[in-house]
């Protein structure tokens, strides 16, 4: 079966103004090591997609059958349903993220777990990387992300000849994607990358150049709050049409015809997010999926599901996943 297919684009509707309680400091090994209870998990669907379609109903689905008891939240920026698919395209990013902080620290059963895991479709993924960075109330244990945009794109998709959404956002960014209205706006423009422009990204780019710490002026919070993951598996799309470059989704470097892996890069050796940290105790993972963009099978998922998410004390009575790159 396959699922969240092609996704589509995104929609802004309205914001609920809520504030974001204080951040509380919590231990994974504060918990009885008999508790098999899984953690909850929350999830960030992709462009164009919305918190309640039948993809995002078949996830939550799979997740329950691979752990039985988890309470799955799908992060929504409106509970109507066109509006929140509007939101996945128009809107302010800094917005949309303090929206999911404040919500998911109000909520009355996540807001009480010792942790949770996390799950992101394409941009979902680095959107939950900005939840964990900036507020991380309850902390992410496990953070899954597919085919996500982490290290930005350089160029912006093509639309269908219906979707009229699509087509007037795209002209829109095929202008100039730097102006003040377009990255306080429109949701791609936020994490376009293009190296030929690295000055103008990071002088004016709303999003991707903060949460990846790449300005002189680093957080050390987004440092600390991600190498604190117990795991961050990053799935790129062997043949991903949709994201350009597809390699962004494992955080490495493309510009033109050469390609700079994570591991080679200034953020890595200078650890600007935690991620060498991560890597150094096992956390960082590197995997593939089959096919072009979110397509994919029930039996990868349940794979990623069992390997990553669960009751706390995961590794009890499970073998270790399979190896990564």
């Amino acid at each position: 079966m396959a699922i969240l297919n092609h996704l589509k684009l995104l929609v802004i509707g309205s914001l609920i103004t809520a504030s974001i309680a204080k951040p509380v400091e919590r231990r994974f090994d504060d918990v009885d090591d008999d508790d098999d209870t899984p953690l909850p998990l929350v999830i960030w669907h992709g462009l164009g997609d919305t918190y309640q379609s039948d993809g995002m109903r078949s996830v939550a689905e799979l997740a329950e059958e691979v752990n039985p008891g988890t309470l799955v939240y799908a992060i929504r920026m409106d509970d109507n349903e066109p509006r929140d698919r509007y939101a996945s395209f128009v809107g302010n990013l800094t917005d949309q993220v303090d929206k999911a902080c404040a919500d998911i620290a109000a909520h009355p059963i996540l807001s009480t777990a010792p942790a949770i895991d996390a799950l992101g479709f394409s941009q979902g993924g680095q959107f939950l990387r900005a939840y964990v960075e900036r507020c991380n109330n309850p902390p992410v244990r496990s953070l899954i992300t597919f085919g996500s945009q982490h290290n930005g794109i350089t160029a912006f998709r093509d639309c269908t000849s219906t979707d009229w959404v699509c087509r007037i956002a795209m002209a829109v960014l095929n202008g100039n994607p730097f102006s003040g209205v377009v990255q306080s706006s429109l949701v791609p423009a936020q994490y376009y990358r293009n190296p030929a422009e690295y000055d103008q990204y990071l002088e004016y780019s709303n999003f991707l150049a903060d949460i990846n710490n790449e300005r002189a002026e680093k957080s050390e919070a987004y440092k600390k709050n991600m190498a604190k993951l117990d795991n961050f598996v990053m799935y790129m799309f062997e043949d991903d049409t949709t994201v350009i470059p597809k390699e962004t989704a494992w955080f490495e470097e493309v510009n033109g015809t050469e390609s700079t892996p994570l591991r080679a890069r200034k953020m890595y050796s200078e650890d600007w997010l935690g991620l060498r940290a991560l890597d150094r105790k096992g956390g960082l993972k590197f995997r593939t999926a089959p096919g072009d963009h979110m397509q994919l099978s029930e039996e990868l998922l349940k794979e990623a599901f069992g390997d990553f998410y669960g009751p706390l004390n995961l590794y009890r009575s499970r073998s270790e996943p399979r190896p990564d790159l």
